[in-house]
């Protein structure tokens, strides 16, 4: 961090001591954050419409930061550092989540009422959920598509589908220990979705077989279970919250809103961990 920080103010450059002449509002930019809440209509539900979305898309970059940074103490074998930032995302989780409650206090009346005023945006549209899924082994190249007219928001998602997700990493930290993983799985273009393997599995289970032997691993694996616990929990407020306002009736955008968000309920980033608990 600079002692400094360069502004403009009425179109000239000013540089402000950070150590003496830093405003707490300053610091944080609240001008533009407190200022962002640009509604589309007269209605006095858009503003907390928009703030709603809006803390959730700050949570979901800290969130992106703290999964990415997991990934490289995994790929060190740093565990323990990993494990803090992991349990940091899920208490974030659990805010994003708490947010659904807020959003519900919303009737379907109060929605209609500057709904058409959305236009065609709608949180189907959120590249920082598709970051967060690439991140946790969801890869979908065709999202990269929807946003090849904006080159910094395209050059963040690629970025982040080039880099291996953090079942990725796992997997392959757990092949280090010395288990016997499939090589195809420690080879394969992780830019694709991830497919369940046995050999994957078999290392898992035993793991969760011999956790005094293993306990690191074995604690990583349960970290990873809480993360993607807490991920069907939004997966589920966000589908009910939707269907509670709107019902079945297609979202903003052209989205198949409840239809689709109740489909992926049940999909699995990390289905080998779930699996073996049926079979220990």
């Amino acid at each position: 961090m600079t002692d400094y920080q360069d502004h403009t103010l009425d179109g000239e450059e000013v540089k402000t001591d950070f150590t003496k002449d830093m405003t707490y509002s300053e610091y944080l930019n609240l001008e533009q954050i407190l200022f962002a809440q640009d509604t589309m209509s007269e209605e006095h539900d858009e503003t907390l419409f928009i703030i709603i979305h809006q803390v959730t898309e700050l949570w979901m970059k800290l969130i992106i930061h703290e999964m990415n940074s997991a990934i490289k103490d995994i790929m060190a074998d740093n565990f323990r550092e990993s494990f803090k930032k992991l349990a940091r995302v899920t208490n974030i989780q659990r805010q994003i989540i708490a947010a659904w409650d807020v959003l519900s206090t919303m009737t379907p009346s109060d929605y209609l009422k500057f709904r058409d005023a959305l236009g065609n945006a709608s949180g189907f549209q959120s590249y920082q959920n598709r970051m967060m899924e690439f991140s946790l082994g969801y890869k979908t190249t065709h999202a990269l598509k929807i946003y090849e007219k904006d080159p910094i928001i395209h050059a963040k998602l690629k970025k982040q589908i080039m880099t291996p997700s953090i079942y990725d990493e796992a997997i392959r930290a757990v092949d280090r220990a010395g288990f016997n993983i499939d090589k195809k799985v420690l080879e394969r273009d992780v830019m694709e979705k991830y497919v369940p393997d046995p050999s994957v599995k078999e290392a898992f289970k035993q793991i969760y077989l011999n956790t005094e032997d293993y306990f690191e691993l074995y604690e990583m694996l349960e970290k990873l279970v809480d993360v993607e616990d807490l991920y069907s929990q939004w997966r589920f407020r966000h589908m009910k919250t939707v269907e509670r306002i709107i019902g079945f009736k297609k979202g903003t955008g052209g989205s198949s809103g409840v239809n689709y968000l109740k489909r992926v309920i049940d999909d699995y980033f990390f289905e080998e961990l779930w699996e073996l608990r049926t079979e220990l």
